[in-house]
């Protein structure tokens, strides 16, 4: 496993993008703050880029980074849930502008999965994840899933967990506002 955290490191901090298993579903990577490996997403699910994508982190600590004001609740959210969960934050800074929704926000989510939180720790930047497949067609459940036009497009294949065959999810998602009012996205 560390080589292939190692591996896809190096990809990323030359501008390559990933695909990845995470604590949901298999994602597409790449560093969250390089706007041309951010654009090669988009291009490859041939995604608007008006529809932001979302990053992992390792660590809340890191939110301040990436969040100019972290909302009391999303501590409490973030140590409680018992199961993946994508918070979208509004004042989103140090990221890719082309990461970023129109609107100012992004999401952020915490991850827990060994892989993918030892990759994120590693990198010691926001990585992006977001679903292993193009725009508008199911996510992926597993790797055997993913279209080989994925596959091939990538600048790297982790072979951790290619061979699972349990059914991934995708995460919760809820929208913070600034006075820490909740609005739940997807369950």
């Amino acid at each position: 496993m560390q080589e292939e955290i190692k591996k896809a490191c190096d990809v990323m901090r030359r501008g390559g993008i990933i695909l990845y298993p995470t604590d949901t579903i298999w994602g597409i990577g790449c560093d969250a703050t390089n706007e041309e490996a951010v654009q090669r997403v988009y291009e490859l699910k041939q995604r608007d880029d008006s529809k932001s994508m979302l990053v992992l982190l390792d660590n809340p600590a890191k939110l301040q980074t990436y969040v100019q004001d972290v909302p009391d609740i999303a501590w409490d959210l973030i140590e409680l849930t018992d199961k993946p969960l994508t918070i979208i934050y509004e004042g989103a800074k140090n990221l890719a502008t082309n990461l970023i929704a129109a609107d100012g926000t992004i999401g952020i989510r915490i991850t827990n999965e060994i892989f993918s939180r030892e990759l994120c720790r590693q990198f010691r930047k926001p990585i992006v994840s977001t679903s292993a497949n193009l725009s508008g067609e199911p996510a992926p459940e597993r790797f055997a899933h993913i279209t080989d036009k994925i596959k091939e497009a990538v600048d790297y294949v982790v072979t951790y967990r290619q061979q699972e065959s349990t059914r991934a999810k995708a995460s919760g998602i809820v929208k913070l506002g600034k006075d820490g009012t909740i609005h739940i996205i997807r369950k």
